[in-house]
């Protein structure tokens, strides 16, 4: 049940609605299930954003009505995750999981060896001890001696056909009346119980589920129960089958009671086709710019709740309610997957909005704080907040509007920095979007980036100061620009560290890759192509649309005369500008303290006055040999391996040899040969594959102009209007490369990963004087407890603030192989901590043991009284949810596997938390007064 739709419901409720709502949650007659604010996607959705939108709703639930929801019900997102099996399953406590759309081959294969049901084991880390009990078509349930009845065969999540009973749906009503001319029940009944036996032949156990209903349905709910209670009366009368209205927990509990041998089944269930030409992989990108919002969102919401904690809860003031509501429904299977009409995702993102205070429109250049004039005086003050559990370096880049500048720490000292020139193509955008979202052009114009390294302790924040200088004065590095002249061979090389780029002039492209310290030297290449959208014109009209990606041919993206290469170079990044077509510009970076590339793309509007829709994607091609094999990640968390037109539990049939091997990727992909392994990291949820060996493929923008019949009824085809003149959607963002020796890059995308999900929390102060005159975004400083000790500044703005915080014990971080996952102030003062290790058995040979955590040096201005270990989403104690636990047999004989490393109890005096590999551990915290 989705808790947003039925909160909304309830709060407008008498009391007598309520209390008559609580008796049946009681009694059992209703059941909630699920649990969370929405049914999220599987395959656009980030674990975090998961378990919090699953949490919210679950607190809710249990605060309301004392219940914890014991099955996962995810009957309509477009393919299923392995995080959704195991996280999002067993390890919440469910004893199953319904779902209703696999792979149309993989369903026909599954229905003849009667392996609709199944144990599904989501993580190769845990195994069997990650069970989740999983059905597909589960809600009237029927139970026959012999055989099962329910349908001709599970086709989804609705009724079976002719068995609709909306006011205006076709199928025949049970006409009883034996004085009418269309009496039919002995016509019903047989239609019935064949239906039910035709699923009993697909089905193990006597037992077999329908759900009776699907979208739009129960608008008239009388016609329904009045047509359903006749059919389990005259079912029962027959007696050839039985029939009653049940649950989905009478059901398993119906199921495992017969002691069944079950199948397994590992790994997950992408990509989803629902027919030859129709694979459900288009929406792992569609909508980028909501797909990116939502995240940055999510990065927020983590370090808001983080600063709540510290400055103490108060319903007297904003919240971080808000911006947790928004969140949780955006993780909707149709909603951060971008199969949403578009006024319902313009919804979306107002939501979202309203609960976020930040600059949101940072990542076009366009920020008021950072863009005053520094002359006469005047000084910008940064607090650089850390979300991360460890210390951190990071580059921090804002726009300024002079030259004249220099930066400096806490303590006055100076610190390296440098100006990038602020180019046509990110102006451009600044002005066009700033006129369309705000109604008014910008007032001022920076002319630079201006980018310095920052360092800064974990949980905590360290202050930087922009000052105003005199030419005379020590200033922020000018970078020296570079543009070869047009017909000169030769190489350009960029990278002030271990890292080096080389790119040949005459061609524009990048042609290798050099990592001194590791020793790595590789061939590589980076260029564009789109898709042509198929517009569903031949014998099969499928057409490529928000949900389907469907290729109707591949088109390579060549410059268009521009000028192929620009360079910037400095102390702290070199960066290589191209401008591929008129709508596609790259900045590629190397950071001098940093040993991967960075690749900021802006794509669009993408031209469609040829009539043709383009899905753009970027392709990474190397001479590496990696036998059709890559690796791309469940959610963010579990990394799976894929092979191309290959799938783990059936003889694929290849009829969309592109569009068949898109998986979703929310961390990363990566492939690997006998020497090194190539590894790319992504700012939002986007689709991906390796299509050639050695190459991996990103999409990265869709602008298509058919719809794909599943639902939307629009064409993909986003725009935006400036005094009515439209145009289509640009999209900016980033992704990240790097390449290892084979072995070594987990460390980079794990501790790396967590940098791109949680960047610097920028507060900004204008300072005059030493006179503080206005603050931007929530001023982080205020926020936190005043007794630490300061560092004060040379021009005394300290005197009323803090320059640098922890809110760990001095010199304590987490392990590198542990993040934070939830620092939260619940409404009765206590804390809901979350810790996560972030390795999979095996994955790295320093890293995948066990790690530790002190909690008394991770809480170091607080005195912990009692901490509580709850299920991940803290509805229930874990050891009541473990005693709980269904036991379930598998199929064939006893297989040997290795026993999932699991922390251990936490001992009270001594509070240190063990994480095994993968292990998420949740509890709720109490603080002496």
């Amino acid at each position: 049940m989705m808790q947003a739709f039925f909160q909304r419901w309830w709060r407008d409720q008498s009391e007598l609605v309520q209390d008559t709502v609580k008796k049946l949650v009681s009694s059992g007659q209703l059941e909630l299930i699920n649990g969370g604010m929405c049914m999220h996607d599987e395959a656009a959705t980030h674990y975090i954003d998961m378990i919090d939108q699953t949490t919210l709703g679950h607190r809710f639930i249990k605060q309301e009505f004392g219940q914890t929801p014991r099955i996962g019900w995810q009957i309509d997102p477009f393919g299923h995750s392995a995080v959704q099996a195991y996280l999002l399953g067993a390890e919440v406590g469910f004893d199953s999981l319904f779902f209703g759309r696999i792979d149309y081959q993989d369903r026909a294969k599954r229905k003849d060896e009667k392996s609709l049901e199944f144990l599904w084991q989501g993580s190769k880390t845990f195994g069997s001890s990650a069970q989740a009990r999983l059905y597909y078509f589960p809600c009237l349930c029927f139970n026959n001696g012999t055989s099962i009845f329910a349908g001709a065969f599970p086709e989804g999540y609705g009724s079976p056909d002719n068995f609709y009973f909306e006011v205006n749906d076709d199928s025949p009503i049970v006409q009883d009346d034996i004085n009418l001319f269309d009496y039919n029940v002995q016509d019903r009944v047989d239609e019935f119980v064949a239906v039910a036996l035709s699923q009993g032949n697909i089905t193990r156990t006597d037992h077999i589920m329908w759900t009776m209903g699907t979208d739009f349905k129960y608008q008239y709910a009388h016609t329904w129960f009045r047509q359903m209670d006749k059919l389990i009366h005259y079912v029962n009368k027959d007696g050839r089958v039985n029939a009653l209205y049940s649950t989905p927990s009478i059901y398993t509990d119906v199921k495992h009671a017969t002691k069944e041998r079950w199948p397994v089944k590992t790994e997950d269930f992408f990509p989803y086709a629902d027919r030859a030409n129709a694979y459900w992989t288009g929406y792992f990108t569609s909508r980028p710019a909501i797909k990116r919002y939502v995240r940055m969102m999510s990065s927020y919401y983590l370090a808001a709740r983080q600063l709540e904690f510290f400055r103490g809860r108060s319903n007297l003031r904003p919240n971080t309610d808000t911006l947790a509501d928004a969140l949780a429904i955006t993780q909707h299977h149709d909603a951060v997957s971008g199969t949403e009409k578009q006024h319902v995702a313009n919804d979306y993102a107002k939501r979202l909005s309203i609960g976020y205070v930040e600059c949101p429109l940072l990542n076009i250049s366009y920020c008021p704080p950072s863009e005053v004039d520094l002359s006469s005086g005047k000084s910008l003050v940064i607090a650089v907040y850390n979300s991360l559990g460890w210390k951190r370096e990071d580059v921090v880049r804002i726009p300024v509007t002079t030259k004249s500048v220099a930066v400096r720490d806490s303590s006055g000292k100076e610190i390296e920095s440098q100006l990038l020139p602020l180019v046509n193509a990110s102006i451009g955008i600044r002005n066009y979007y700033v006129k369309a979202y705000l109604g008014k052009s910008p007032s001022n114009e920076p002319k630079y980036w201006l980018v310095f390294l920052a360092s800064v302790p974990p949980l905590g924040f360290s202050t930087y100061i922009v000052s105003g200088t005199k030419t005379t004065v020590t200033s922020s590095t000018i970078s020296t620009a570079f543009t070869p002249k047009e017909g000169v061979n030769g190489t350009i090389v960029i990278g002030q560290g271990n890292l080096k780029l080389v790119y040949a002039v005459d061609e524009g492209m990048l042609t290798q890759y050099i990592n001194k310290r590791s020793s790595v030297k590789a061939s590589i290449e980076q260029s564009y192509n789109f898709y042509s959208g198929n517009d569903g014109s031949d014998k099969d009209p499928q057409a490529s649309g928000a949900y389907i990606f469907r290729p109707n041919g591949t088109y390579p993206i060549k410059s268009e005369g521009q000028v192929p290469l620009t360079v910037f170079r400095g102390p702290v990044v070199d960066e290589i500008h191209q401008q591929i077509t008129p709508w596609i510009y790259q900045v590629t970076r190397v950071y001098k303290a940093k040993e991967h590339a960075d690749i900021e793309f802006t794509v669009g509007p993408i031209p469609v006055d040829d009539g043709i829709g383009k899905e753009v994607a970027t392709q990474i091609t190397t001479t590496m040999k990696t036998n059709k094999t890559f690796y791309t990640d469940s959610n963010g968390r579990d990394f799976i391996k894929r092979i191309r037109d290959f799938r783990t539990d059936w003889d694929l049939q290849v009829n969309q040899p592109v569009a068949g091997n898109y998986y979703p990727i929310n961390l990363g992909i990566y492939m690997e040969d006998n020497l090194t392994e190539l590894s790319v990291l992504v700012d939002r949820s986007v689709g991906g594959s390796s299509i050639v060996d050695g190459q991996i493929e990103l999409m990265l923008h869709r602008r298509l102009l058919f719809d794909d019949s599943r639902g939307v009824d629009e064409s993909l085809n986003e725009t935006v209007c400036v005094d009515e003149n439209c145009q289509g959607l640009t999209i900016q963002g980033n992704f990240y490369l790097r390449i290892d020796p084979l072995g070594e890059g987990a460390k980079w995308r794990r501790s790396f990963g967590q940098e791109i999900y949680s960047p610097f929390l920028l507060a900004f102060t204008e300072q005059v004087k030493e006179i503080l005159e206005v603050a931007y975004f929530i001023d982080i400083v205020d926020l936190l407890p005043q007794e630490i000790i300061v560092s004060p500044l040379q021009d005394g703005w300290t005197s009323s603030h803090q320059s640098k915080f922890s809110g760990m014990a001095p010199s304590y971080s987490l392990p590198d192989n542990v993040a934070m996952l939830t620092l939260q102030e619940l409404e009765d003062g206590k804390v809901l901590l979350r810790l996560a290790h972030l390795y999979e058995i095996g994955e790295d040979k320093d890293l995948s043991i066990t790690a530790s955590v002190e909690l008394q040096k991770l809480f170091a201005h607080k005195k912990i009284s009692k901490v509580t270990e709850m299920n991940l989403s803290a509805n229930q104690g874990r050891a009541e949810m473990e005693r709980k636990r269904l036991v379930w047999t598998v199929e064939g004989a006893p297989r040997e596997e290795a026993k999932a490393v699991r922390g251990g109890s936490i001992d009270p005096s001594k509070l240190v938390v063990e994480l095994g590999p993968m292990e998420i551990r949740t509890f709720i915290v109490d603080f002496l007064s």
